[in-house]
């Protein structure tokens, strides 16, 4: 069989490419899987879809993802194959795009969205007004909860993307409404509401 994600004699590993078990990336915003029954779940830079799978298996009816990690994403679509009472959608994107990388899920709205450890990378490569109209376009998508989790990489920067992240989403009628550090190995998590 013929891997289109792989270059004709290329070698592919298997690389790690998260910091701890995909239910450890929930650690400080895990309340939102108790609110998964019967919501539809957005993952922003969803890697193999596996945090996307942990909602699902606590009762999500639709979880869509997207990353520009080829692999990836044809791992989730494998993984959600099988899941047949979700709708799942899975698609490589670059979010560097700005707002308009999202329109091949139609403007769908969720009632959860997650961006974890996912922002950071943006930043490096977006200039700071177009990651701005990606998070209030993204804030406007979400219906009720938005979780982020910031990169232990560089926890410096973690309280000025969270007080941007206030800014843009509060916007739209977001606030932050649970911050957590609890978390030694990946830092900080916040989940921000709709008013």
């Amino acid at each position: 069989m013929v891997d289109k994600f792989r270059p004709s004699g290329a070698h592919y590993t298997v690389q790690r490419r998260v910091a701890g078990h995909h239910n450890v990336r929930l650690d400080g915003i895990s309340d939102l899987v108790l609110r998964a029954k019967g919501v539809a779940v957005m993952d922003i830079g969803c890697n193999r879809g596996m945090v996307g799978y942990e909602f699902a298996t606590n009762g999500a009816k639709l979880v869509h993802g997207c990353d520009l990690y080829h692999v990836g994403i044809q791992t989730a679509r494998e993984v959600f194959a099988d899941l047949r009472s979700v709708d799942s959608r899975f698609e490589v994107i670059d979010l560097a795009n700005g707002p308009s990388s999202l329109d091949v899920f139609g403007g769908q709205q969720y009632d959860i969205v997650l961006m974890l450890a996912t922002y950071h990378k943006l930043k490096r490569v977006m200039p700071a007004e177009r990651l701005t109209a990606l998070m209030v376009h993204i804030g406007r998508l979400t219906k009720g909860y938005f979780g982020w989790r910031a990169t232990s990489d560089k926890p410096d920067e973690n309280d000025m993307e969270m007080e941007s992240l206030d800014r843009d989403l509060g916007s739209v009628g977001m606030m932050r409404i649970q911050t957590s550090y609890i978390s030694k190995e990946l830092g900080v998590a916040a989940i921000w509401g709709r008013q």
